[in-house]
């Protein structure tokens, strides 16, 4: 992994040095000896060349100097500053000699993106440990989504089924409502009916008011025996008193009362008589 980026640095700073030099000589070597111009040259790569090694010293130990930084920078810029002088003398393809004069710059950078690296640079095993956290966490996020995703689709399925039941509820309240309204009026029709009316009368004086039932239903209920006490304490009555206590009570209302309205008054007025008699003292009055 370290070669990855201290390999292109290297190459990046050979080339640079190597095209300084040539650029010195050619430029200078024409108003000076060659011998000068390549020491110029020399001392130019040499410089720039002695910072970048007291600067990785430096990184290796853990430490940083920002004078010898402004140093090594100084000399890369003045390595670019002679290529491009020379790109803009040259009268010949000064074009592609101006193309290649950020080489010295780009060889500085790739040696700062190469420290940067050093600087945050990991152990395997801590890049192991760090990946093993990684997959946990996308785990954990793919269990949270999948058990989500279960949630939603049981509510939805719950609701969906409590929705269904109310809908079928619903339909079977519509349908006992429409048959209670059918039947409601079927009944309605039969006591407004002429003909029904007449009819009914013979089972209960509530259809038709005013008018007397021919006979009563049953009496069904709990019944009081009588005592011995309570038969000695009022006398029998005769027939013809009993008919007309029986008329009297039956017709203390409007309409006439029916049997066994009149039965529960009677009784509740201290009265006393057997069923078998007041039902045919009834028989005989209505």
């Amino acid at each position: 992994m370290k070669a990855r980026t201290v390999l292109p640095a290297v190459a990046m700073t050979a080339v640079s040095m190597v095209l300084t030099l040539a650029v010195v000589v050619m430029w200078l070597g024409t108003a000076m000896p060659w011998l000068v111009a390549l020491v110029v040259g020399v001392g130019i790569d040499g410089g720039w060349l002695a910072t970048l090694a007291y600067e990785r010293r430096l990184a290796a130990q853990g430490d940083h100097n920002r004078a010898v930084t402004a140093v090594g920078w100084s000399f890369g810029l003045l390595a670019t500053a002679v290529l491009v002088a020379h790109a803009l003398t040259a009268e010949h393809s000064a074009g592609a000699w101006l193309a290649v004069a950020w080489l010295p710059l780009a060889a500085k950078a790739l040696w700062l993106v190469h420290g940067l690296w050093e600087r945050t640079a990991l152990t395997p095993v801590a890049l192991d440990a760090i990946r093993g956290i990684q997959q946990e966490a996308r785990d954990e996020a793919a269990v949270a989504r999948a058990r989500l995703r279960a949630e939603a689709a049981t509510e939805a399925t719950r609701l969906t089924a409590v929705t269904e039941a109310g809908a079928r509820v619903a339909r079977v309240q519509a349908t006992t409502a429409d048959t209670l309204a059918r039947a409601w009026s079927t009944l309605e029709s039969a006591r407004e009916g002429e003909d029904t009316g007449r009819a009914l009368t013979s089972v209960t004086s509530r259809v038709t008011p005013d008018v007397t039932p021919r006979w009563e239903l049953p009496v069904w209920g709990p019944t009081e025996p009588l005592t011995a006490l309570s038969l000695e304490a009022a006398p029998a009555l005769s027939d013809d008193a009993l008919d007309a206590l029986v008329d009297d009570i039956r017709h203390s209302e409007s309409p006439a009362l029916s049997y066994r309205e009149m039965a529960a008054r009677f009784r509740a007025a201290g009265h006393s008589a057997s069923e078998v008699r007041l039902r045919a003292a009834w028989k005989r009055v209505a």
